[in-house]
């Protein structure tokens, strides 16, 4: 997967204020893991693939996720809107034949994380919700949290969703639990480290 064309299809299929958030995402994704010794290129374009299923509308997002399935809770029929990583990967994995398993992977967990992940999926996940164009109560602080140490940013970040989604009574994804646990017994078992 070549830059040049994952910017061209995000140009292409994005509105202009999704594309703005993507080259943050991508822009911030490159730097952090230049940072922590990771491939930037994969990184940026993990950031700049990561929303290319937004546009679809959620009815029809659904409808390709029963289709190639990959409904795998009874939260993702729930919360379809949850299902644009999943089918961005798929989408670049069996359309535009994309066969870096590290990037299909940081795509389609980048919203809910997952238990296990790679330095490549953190710094995805983590590089959506902190990009520049972000402007939240301490942004900042994660941002310099996912700079000193991506393992622990990473779980700063899941811990901030987590208490957002609590705050606003909305619904929490079983793999958002379960990555915020996995990251938390990684951080206690002394896994994480100044780079990742």
């Amino acid at each position: 997967m070549r830059v040049e064309e994952v910017s061209i299809l995000a140009a292409r299929v994005l509105s202009d204020e999704r594309l703005k958030h993507t080259l943050g995402v991508a822009d911030w994704a490159e730097d952090l893991a230049r940072h922590h010794g990771l491939d930037p290129v994969k990184a940026r374009c993990a950031g700049l693939a990561h929303d290319l299923a937004k546009g679809i509308s959620i009815k029809d997002q659904l409808s390709l996720a029963r289709q190639w399935n990959l409904l795998n809770y009874p939260e993702d029929e729930q919360n379809p809107h949850i299902l644009h990583g999943p089918l961005a990967a798929y989408w670049l994995e069996h359309y535009y034949r994309v066969d870096d398993t590290e990037i299909l992977a940081a795509i389609a967990n980048h919203t809910l994380g997952r238990p296990g992940m790679s330095p490549m999926e953190m710094l995805i996940y983590s590089a959506d919700l902190t990009e520049p164009n972000r402007d939240f109560p301490k942004v900042d602080k994660l941002r310099q949290s996912l700079y000193d140490d991506l393992e622990k940013g990473t779980l700063e970040c899941v811990k901030g969703t987590l208490i957002y989604l609590k705050e606003y009574n909305h619904p929490i994804h079983p793999l958002t639990q379960l990555t915020y646990e996995d990251l938390q017994r990684r951080q206690t078992i002394g896994t994480g480290s100044k780079k990742a």
